[in-house]
C-alpha cells in the first residue's frame, strides 16, 4: 500500500492509499488504521469510498488479479505497535473479518491527464463490540489494483427526545442491526406519570419506536408548545392532572398565584362540601320566609316559603330544630325527646313542609327552620 496523490470523481486532488501489485503472485498486503475509540458503541459502521481497476483492462495480467478486498477489525484496549508489520503477525492476529468488498463499478481507461475513475461507496456494519475500549480496522489486498479514497467510521444512536411529556436520553443502538434497546423515560418538570413504565425502544437505525406509558401535566400546569408544562397564570386554575388547559376562575373567586389548583372564594362567598373546583362560589342564603304552624293535639305541621335570596344555590335543603321549653325564656329550652317523629324527616329536607308528631300535651315547644 502506498499513500499517493490522486483525483476524486470531480478531479479534485486528494490523498489516497493505493495498491496495484497485480503482476506479482501471492499478494497479501495489509493497511491498518489508527486506534479508534468506540465510545461505548456496540455496533460500528464503516463507509468506504474506493476505486478498483478492471482486471480485464490490464494487459498480460496474471490470473491472480482481484477486483475485491477484505475488511477486518481488531478489538483492543491499546494501539497495535507500529513496528509490527510482518506478514506472520497479520496471519496470526485475532482480526475478525467483516466482509469481502466488491466494486459495483470498475474503471478501465487510463490516459496521460489522469484516470477516468468510477467511485464506489460501500457501507458495512459489525458487532457486537465488548472486548476492548476501541478497535483497529484493517484492509487486506490479495492482488487488486485499487485506491482507498475515504473511510468514514460511525455508530448510530437515537437522539435525546421529549415525547408524551417524558424525557428520553440519547441512546446507542444495540449490538445487532435488528436490536431494540429499551430507554427509560422520566417525566419532564411539572408532569407526573400516567402509565408506567415509561419507555421507548431505539431500533438499529437510530430511530425511536414503540412508545409505552406517558406523563401528563400535573394540577396547576397546562401543556404548552407540545411537550412543556406551563404554570397556570394568575386568575386561572387547573384542579387535576391531565391534558386539560387552565380555566378562568369561577364567579366570585380568584387566584393570586401562578400554578393554582383551586381559586379561593372572595370574602362573603363560600363553597359547599360537595362543590367542584370549577363551580362558582356562592353566598349564604337568607332565612326561610312566612313560617306557618298548624297544631293538632300532640302534632304540628310547619310550612314555609323558600328564602328570598338563595345565594345563587340550587341545592337548598332545610333542617328542623325542635326544643321543649319550661318557660318563656329560650335558654330554659332543651332538645326534644328522641321519641318525637318528623315526617318526612328533620334534616336535609328538600321540601318546605314537615309534620312533627308524638309531642307532649300541654307543653311549650319552639321550632327553628334552618
Amino acid at each position: 500500500w502506498e499513500e499517493v496523490s490522486g483525483y476524486d470523481e470531480n478531479l479534485n486532488t486528494i490523498r489516497t492509499y493505493q495498491v496495484c501489485n497485480v503482476f506479482e503472485p501471492s499478494q497479501n498486503n495489509w493497511l491498518l488504521t489508527t486506534y479508534i475509540d468506540r465510545r461505548n458503541a456496540q455496533r460500528i459502521y464503516v463507509e468506504i469510498r474506493f476505486t478498483v481497476r478492471d482486471c480485464a483492462s490490464i494487459p498480460s495480467v496474471l490470473g491472480s488479479c482481484k477486483e475485491t478486498f477484505n475488511l477486518y477489525y481488531l478489538e483492543t484496549d491499546r494501539t497495535v505497535s507500529e513496528s509490527i508489520k510482518g506478514v506472520e503477525y497479520w496471519a496470526n492476529a485475532p482480526f475478525l473479518k467483516v466482509d469481502t468488498i466488491a466494486a459495483d463499478e470498475s474503471f478501465s481507461q487510463v490516459d496521460f491527464g489522469g484516470r477516468l475513475m468510477k467511485v464506489n461507496t460501500e457501507v458495512r456494519g459489525f458487532g457486537p463490540l465488548s472486548k476492548g475500549k476501541g478497535f483497529h480496522l484493517a484492509f487486506q489486498d490479495l492482488g487488486a489494483c485499487m485506491s482507498l479514497l475515504a473511510v468514514r467510521v460511525f455508530y448510530k444512536k437515537c437522539p435525546s427526545i421529549v415525547q408524551n411529556f417524558a424525557f428520553f436520553p440519547e441512546t446507542l443502538t444495540g449490538a445487532e442491526s435488528t436490536s431494540l434497546v429499551i430507554s427509560r423515560g422520566n417525566c419532564i418538570p411539572n408532569a407526573e406519570e400516567v402509565d408506567v413504565p415509561i419507555k421507548l425502544y431505539c431500533n438499529g437505525d437510530g430511530e425511536w419506536m414503540v412508545p409505552i406509558g406517558s406523563c401528563s401535566c400535573k394540577a396547576g400546569y397546562e401543556p404548552d408548545n407540545g411537550n412543556v408544562c406551563r404554570a397556570c397564570p394568575q386568575g386561572t386554575f387547573k384542579s387535576s392532572q391531565g391534558a386539560g388547559l387552565c380555566q378562568q376562575c369561577p364567579l366570585n373567586s380568584r387566584s393570586t398565584i401562578e400554578a393554582a389548583t383551586l381559586c379561593g372564594c372572595r370574602n362573603g362567598y363560600y363553597r359547599g362540601d360537595m362543590d367542584k373546583p370549577e363551580d362558582m362560589c356562592t353566598s349564604v342564603p337568607s332565612a326561610p320566609r312566612n313560617v306557618v304552624s298548624v297544631v293538632n293535639q300532640t302534632s304540628v305541621i310547619l310550612e314555609w316559603h323558600s328564602p328570598r335570596d338563595t345565594g345563587h344555590r340550587d341545592d337548598l335543603s332545610y333542617n328542623v330544630v325542635c326544643r321543649r321549653c319550661h318557660s318563656s325564656e329560650r335558654r330554659a329550652c332543651q332538645p326534644c325527646d328522641d321519641s318525637v317523629v318528623y315526617t318526612p324527616g328533620k334534616e336535609a329536607l328538600k321540601g318546605t313542609r314537615v309534620k312533627i308528631s308524638k309531642l307532649r300535651a300541654h307543653t311549650s315547644y319552639t321550632f327553628d327552620i334552618q
